[in-house]
């Protein structure tokens, strides 16, 4: 074995440990960029049925003036975006326009 391959199967398990050690962070990253990798939640589903998920807070039975899933307690989604993840609805977004029973001021 020739000092180059010495270098070179050192440089490879190098970048092969950074790579391992980078990789939580960069899913983390890519997860927070999509909106947690969720889906949009499906008002037809016995969950949202269950809490009367509604995209549009304009058609939600009881809800009141300016209660939206964007300013709920239990909404993670970036403030200004149009739709992100629900405590309700793990794994799966909801729009931010939404609302649904559960909905509770931030705090």
């Amino acid at each position: 074995m020739g000092q180059s391959t010495l270098i070179s199967r050192r440089r490879l398990l190098g970048n092969a440990a950074l790579t391992v050690a980078l990789t939580p962070l960069a899913v983390c990253k890519l997860g927070s960029a999509v909106g947690a990798g969720g889906t949009l939640v499906n008002p037809a589903e016995a969950a949202a049925k269950a809490v009367k998920y509604v995209e549009d807070a304009k058609y939600g039975q009881g809800a009141t003036v300016g209660s939206k899933c964007a300013n709920c307690g239990l909404y993670q989604g970036a403030s200004g975006s149009v739709e992100g993840p629900c405590q309700i609805f793990p794994g799966k977004n909801v729009k931010a326009a939404g609302w649904c029973t559960s909905w509770a001021p931030q705090m």
